[in-house]
C-alpha cells in the first residue's frame, strides 16, 4: 500500500466523484503495469492505494514519485510532501501525517507575513508542498522555485474542494473557456486556472466564484503588471 500525499476531504457524492477521477489518472499512469488497485480514504483524509499483481512495487514506486507518498519515517535532509494545513504569524503548518511546522524564516520566499505571502503566492489551503525535514524544517528548494515561477509567469487563480473536470466545466459555464490556457492539477482536489495573455486572474475569480464552493486565490503573474 502507498498513502499519497493528497487529501479527499469532501463528502458524499463529491467525494465518490473525487475517487473516481483518481481512478482514472491511476489506471492511465499504471497501464502498462500488470497491478491491481484499490482506493480508500485514510481517517486524516489521505488517499489510500493498495496495490497487488506482480508490479505491485513498481507501481508503488511510481505513483510515490508522482504524488508524494505520506510516511511514518522521516530522515534528516531528505524531501518530503505535506499539504498545507494551516498559517498564522509565525509560519505554517503542512500535514504530512504528522504535523510540520515551518516558521516564517524558513518560507524563503521573500518579505511579508505568512498570511501575505499566502495571497501573494495563491497559497490555498490542502495545497501539496515539498519540505526538508529538520530542524527546523523548510520548504524545499524545489518548491520555492515553483512558486516564484507562478508569480514570474501567465497569472492564475487556484481552486480547492474541486477536481479537474469539475473546475474546466465551471470554466466553461461562467463563459471563460477561450480566456484560460489550461487546468493544471496541483492535488486530487486542488487546482490552478491558467490565464491567457490579456486575462485577468480577479476577473476569473469573480465569474467563477458563485459556482464553486471553494477556496480560491489569485497569482498575478509577471505579464499582467
Amino acid at each position: 500500500m502507498v498513502v499519497l500525499a493528497t487529501k479527499c476531504y469532501v463528502e458524499s457524492d463529491a467525494s465518490k466523484r473525487a475517487l473516481k477521477s483518481l481512478g482514472s489518472l491511476l489506471n492511465n499512469d499504471l497501464q502498462d503495469l500488470n497491478v491491481e488497485t484499490e482506493l480508500g480514504v485514510r481517517h486524516d483524509d489521505f488517499v489510500s492505494v493498495t496495490l497487488s499483481g506482480e508490479d505491485a512495487t513498481v507501481a508503488r514506486n511510481l505513483l510515490a514519485e508522482r504524488w508524494g507518498e505520506i510516511t511514518d519515517h522521516f530522515e534528516a535532509g531528505e524531501r518530503y510532501t505535506g499539504t498545507l494545513e494551516s498559517w498564522d504569524d509565525e509560519g505554517i503548518t503542512l500535514d504530512a501525517g504528522q504535523k510540520i511546522r515551518i516558521s516564517s524564516e524558513q518560507l524563503n520566499l521573500g518579505p511579508g507575513t505568512p498570511a501575505q505571502i499566502r495571497e501573494r503566492f495563491g497559497l490555498i489551503q490542502h495545497l501539496p508542498m515539498q519540505f526538508v525535514y529538520s530542524e527546523p524544517s523548510r520548504l524545499a528548494d524545489e518548491e520555492i522555485d515553483r512558486l516564484y515561477d507562478w508569480s514570474r509567469g501567465r497569472g492564475r487563480v487556484n481552486v480547492n474542494s474541486a477536481t479537474r473536470g469539475e473546475v474546466r466545466a465551471t470554466v466553461n459555464r461562467a463563459g471563460h473557456a477561450q480566456d484560460i490556457v489550461t487546468v493544471e492539477r496541483l492535488g486530487l482536489l486542488e487546482q490552478s486556472i491558467i490565464c491567457g495573455e490579456g486575462t485577468d486572474p480577479p476577473g476569473i475569480l469573480a465569474a467563477i466564484g458563485e459556482y464553486l464552493p471553494a477556496e480560491l486565490r489569485c497569482v498575478i503573474g509577471a505579464s499582467d503588471d
